[in-house]
């Protein structure tokens, strides 16, 4: 398996000759409104669209907010030839969307794309904070890879460990945000991030989305002082880096 870390939630992983890019967001830095209210990006991609070059699908965790999709993005998804989300991403973009229900699979060629679920928020939130999804990726002779998307729940962590067993790779999106919208932290800690990695039984972890956002309240210090004691490796990159996992 490789990763190539692109910024925020944005990464390429190919795994089984199979290329595939999380949350595509594109755009420079600026300010993206959602509803009454405003996002701020702080830094962009270390790669373009073009640099990132043809990919197989595309994970998307979810489409409401622009750090997870922004307009460059949503015209990347235009050139994919499939893209896996919720089903109400799928009912708003079309085109090479489609709708995996949590706990439903799509082969991409060897690699199995199993959607798991995601609680981007505290318990009751998800009205305000709409529908989420992760993924788990697994195929013969082939890591098994967790990626959590925009979650915030370790009960969550829990019920996918519970069904997939321990996984090799485990890329949580972290960050600790935080907006008005709810009170309390809509994605992992730093801390909760190294319980799930436990929870997991990940020998590697990549952390995601914890940086170049200003609703981010934890980032790199914070997940190197957490993850101090994980008996596996954490990978932490920076952005435009690539990592090679054996």
């Amino acid at each position: 398996m490789e990763m190539r870390y692109i910024g925020g939630p944005t990464a390429v992983i190919e795994i089984g000759g199979v290329r595939l890019l999380t949350d595509p967001t594109f755009d420079p830095p600026g300010e993206f409104p959602v509803g009454a209210r405003v996002l701020t990006k702080t830094a962009g991609p270390a790669l373009g669209p073009a640099d990132v070059g043809p990919v197989d699908a595309v994970l998307l965790s979810h489409d409401q907010h622009p750090d997870n999709l922004d307009p460059a993005g949503r015209a990347y998804l235009r050139s994919v030839p499939l893209a896996l989300s919720t089903g109400s991403a799928a009912a708003r973009l079309g085109g090479p969307v489609r709708a995996l229900p949590a706990w439903t699979a799509a082969d991409v060629g060897p690699v199995r794309v199993t959607a798991v679920p995601a609680q981007h928020g505290p318990d009751g939130s998800e009205h305000l904070v709409g529908e989420v999804t992760g993924f788990v990726l697994s195929g013969e002779g082939l890591p098994t890879v967790y990626v959590s998307g925009d979650n915030a729940s370790l009960d969550v962590v829990r019920a996918v460990a519970g069904r997939v067993g321990p996984v090799d790779v485990a890329v949580l999106f972290a960050g600790a945000a935080r907006t008005p919208l709810v009170a309390d932290y809509l994605t992992l800690t730093s801390e909760a991030a190294a319980t799930a990695a436990e929870i997991l039984g990940a020998r590697e972890v990549v952390p995601l989305h914890f940086e170049h956002w200003t609703h981010f309240t934890q980032g790199r210090e914070t997940l190197e002082k957490a993850f101090a004691g994980f008996g596996g490796k954490l990978n932490l990159l920076a952005p435009g880096e690539h990592l090679v996992i054996r």
